[in-house]
């Protein structure tokens, strides 16, 4: 019994940490899990509505697109504290409609999104601990930083408007809070996303150099355990920035400021598997990517240095 309590804790921590999109709402990013904590999450998400084209040129996209994702996280020391790894590769396909100067087309695509890495470290409220530490420890403040990075690894074709792929590394810095009183759990994030150049964004008639400012991004949760694995959480974010400026022409219309609203719930389902489910859709849009998302999430989580 002692030892599915601390696997089905690990569970609630290591599901919510598949963030593939750049928005995606991600509950207790930053709650601690014991050392060599592992786990492999598949995940199944659906997207349909509109496409943030980053301002490449004027036109209205929309797409209904699946994007299946295979995750791995470890949790290990780092110089004493709490940290993890997490690393994440999704693979989209979909179908997508684009209206520009009073012409319609269709496009089908498949292949592979870029690389993500996220790597975490707690800086208060819990060293790195074993097994059994952690099963006497329990939470109150938590903070603590962590650094995403996207790998141009997806599939890019200068010569087409959508593409998996961003050709570029992307970078966010983050802030975490996470707080709890018995039941409830109230985290809150702060960061921002830094793109370096992509050197052959989709232009007419022939590809360009395209820069991005940085985006600010702020997101809260607030969830609630209901025992044996299960808890739900409501989730909200902001983000603002992102001008483009494609050949040497800043785009000021390309300023996002936007939010979504979700909720999230996890169930414990076995001693070692879980399953997730969240939905959210966008609040208010300044530019791009008003969709809808659900995603659902199994994953299998034990103890122990992966072999």
């Amino acid at each position: 019994m002692r030892f599915f309590r601390l696997t089905l804790f690990i569970g609630l921590a290591i599901g919510s940490l598949q963030t593939v999109r750049a928005q995606d709402l991600a509950p207790r990013a930053y709650v601690i899990t014991p050392l060599h904590a592992n786990a492999v999450t598949l995940t199944w998400a659906f997207y349909n509505g509109g496409l943030n084209l980053v301002g490449s040129i004027p036109v209205t996209t929309t797409g209904t697109y699946n994007v299946p994702v295979f995750s791995y996280y470890h949790c290990l020391s780092f110089f004493g504290r709490s940290a993890n790894i997490t690393a994440s590769l999704p693979y989209g396909v979909g179908n997508f409609e684009a209206a520009a100067l009073g012409r319609q087309r269709s496009t089908y695509r498949s292949g592979l999104f870029d690389l993500g890495v996220r790597i975490s470290v707690n800086l208060k409220g819990g060293p790195a601990m074993p097994v059994e530490q952690f099963s006497k420890w329990k939470q109150k403040t938590i903070l603590g930083v962590s650094l995403r990075v996207i790998v141009p690894t997806g599939q890019y074709s200068p010569t087409q408007l959508i593409n998996w792929g961003i050709n570029r590394w992307a970078f966010k810095p983050e802030f975490g809070y996470s707080r709890r009183w018995g039941n409830w759990l109230l985290d809150g994030y702060g960061g921002a996303w830094f793109y370096t150049t992509n050197s052959a964004e989709f232009h007419l008639p022939h590809p360009a150099p395209q820069t991005q400012e940085p985006i600010g991004s702020l997101e809260g949760h607030l969830s609630r355990d209901f025992g044996r694995g299960t808890w739900v959480s409501v989730d909200s974010n902001f983000w603002w920035g992102g001008v483009t400026t494609l050949d040497d022409i800043r785009n000021p219309a390309t300023r996002q400021t936007s939010s979504r609203l979700g909720g999230t719930a996890a169930f414990r389902v076995s001693e070692h598997q879980s399953i997730k489910i969240s939905y959210s859709d966008g609040t208010y849009i300044r530019f791009g990517g008003n969709y809808q998302n659900v995603s659902v999430a199994w994953q299998y989580s034990w103890l122990g240095n992966p072999r």
